[in-house]
């Protein structure tokens, strides 16, 4: 939300939370808007020049004196256009059980809250561009930037996740290399964060079909053969980094275009097998993964069950993969949760989709609250890492007030079980699609800073 204000002598637009692209003084970020003459520039103007007996001193302070009613007035015209308030929560902090190591809890806090680089580098298409770098821009319309990254350090998120589809950038001679140019590329946007003291998450994303990776007894040595070629390759490149990096083995494993794509049925042999499947390609990846030698021997890794959902992840027969023996939970678990569906995901113009949601509704809460204990109670009072790395709930007709206690009440809930969330951001603001974008791009401007604002609340 923009907030015209006086502001220094010019008319800006400042996010309440402090973050953006333009500049920066006393901590606050401005954005100019050079479009209309400015108030104070023509008062200025008028202002009569001091007595002959005023000291320069004299005039500083007075500057300063306007600088400050000036700021002070510009805080209250903006604190008073808000109408979106952040919830009061009191969440009862979970612990870990007596005598567990918590590690891994406490590396899981230090990521706080998470902001995904969605549609960017797992862009793709069925077949090779005649470009392909410019598979970056291809959904999200615009090239990463060091300033983007900045920009959302500043809103203060502590982690950023890379999705990165690769099988538009590797040979098609069965030995899956990947494109110097391409793996060169993500570097340097891993690079933009980790220069900034952030937390980052790189993967294998939308590599999900029957030519790559599929999670079925007909598909496993072929997908065994891709993730082993593609974990060979990326492993190494970031060996030397610290455990800023973590890398994650596969996103949504799922067996593409069958009844079972989003959901599982523990009754059926063919899911069976298919979580099975996805419980090997875990294993071999943090076996590659390690093997790379340098920071990949005790790094945190991140594991899926399938379709990265809840029930994926914890029914009897997903398992988490064995790591090397000096290694005490360092392989983390991740889940994707838009939940509750009606709320987060349905698209509105399907029955059932609401635009609703409340703390004090049974049906808006329930949900968040009886996953976040089971991840609790099945992994993180026992001294296992939790990351739901894709969470949000898109714009339904600029229900802003709801989506902001939504995620507010999202982080509290998670944060108070010792869990770490993303927001899935894929720059999408306008239009009849998923419009999860919190953060613009082009302009390098949270949009929505109150919803970030009440995120951040209980990111500690």
């Amino acid at each position: 939300m923009r907030k015209r204000i006086m502001f220094l002598g010019m008319i800006g637009v400042v996010s309440i939370i402090g973050a953006g692209c333009g500049k920066q003084d006393e901590n606050q970020w401005v954005y100019i808007d050079s479009s209309e003459p400015t108030a104070v520039e023509s008062e200025q103007q008028e202002t009569e020049q001091p007595d002959e007996g005023q000291t320069e001193s004299d005039e500083e302070q007075t500057d300063a004196e306007q600088i400050d009613a000036e700021q002070t007035d510009a805080e209250e015209e903006q604190a008073g256009e808000s109408d979106i308030s952040i919830l009061e929560l009191n969440m009862e902090k979970h612990d870990v059980d007596e005598g567990v190591d918590s590690s891994a809890i406490e590396f899981v806090a230090n990521m706080k809250i998470g902001w995904n680089l969605g549609n960017t580098f797992d862009a793709n298409e069925d077949h090779n561009r005649a470009d392909e770098m410019s598979l970056e821009s291809y959904w999200c319309g615009i090239v990463t930037t060091k300033e983007m990254i900045d920009a959302i350090k500043a809103a203060g998120f502590e982690t950023v996740r890379i999705p990165v589809a690769w099988h538009n950038h590797v040979s098609d001679d069965g030995s899956y290399t990947i494109s110097e140019a391409w793996l060169s590329r993500v570097q340097e946007v891993v690079d933009y964060a980790i220069d900034n003291d952030m937390y980052v998450i790189i993967n294998i994303h939308h590599d999900n079909s029957t030519s790559y990776m599929y999670p079925t007894r007909e598909y496993i040595e072929q997908s065994k053969a891709y993730v082993r070629s593609i974990w060979s390759q990326v492993a190494p490149r970031f060996a030397d980094y610290d455990e800023h990096l973590i890398m994650e083995a596969m996103n949504e494993p799922r067996m593409v275009g069958t009844n079972y794509e989003w959901w599982i049925d523990l009754n059926s042999q063919e899911c069976v097998e298919a979580i099975q499947c996805i419980n090997e390609l875990n294993q071999l990846f943090v076996d590659t993964v390690r093997a790379s030698g340098g920071r990949n021997e005790d790094r945190y890794l991140l594991v899926p069950g399938y379709d990265a959902s809840l029930q994926g992840a914890t029914n009897e027969y997903f398992e988490l993969p064995q790591d090397i023996a000096q290694n005490q939970n360092k392989v983390l678990v991740e889940v994707h949760a838009y939940t509750p569906y009606n709320f987060a995901l349905q698209p509105p113009s399907e029955g059932g989709s609401t635009d609703r949601w409340s703390k004090d509704s049974a049906a808006s809460v329930s949900e968040i609250d009886s996953m976040m204990d089971t991840l609790y109670e099945q992994y993180v009072r026992h001294g296992v890492g939790v990351v739901i790395d894709e969470f949000g709930a898109r714009d339904k007709g600029g229900n802003v007030q709801d989506r902001t206690d939504y995620a507010t009440y999202y982080i509290a809930a998670a944060r108070a079980r010792g869990i770490t969330c993303c927001w899935w951001d894929n720059n999408c603001f306008d239009g009849g699609g998923e419009r999860f974008g919190i953060f613009d791009r082009k302009e390098c401007r949270i949009v929505y800073p109150e919803l970030v604002e009440g995120m951040m609340k209980y990111s500690e």
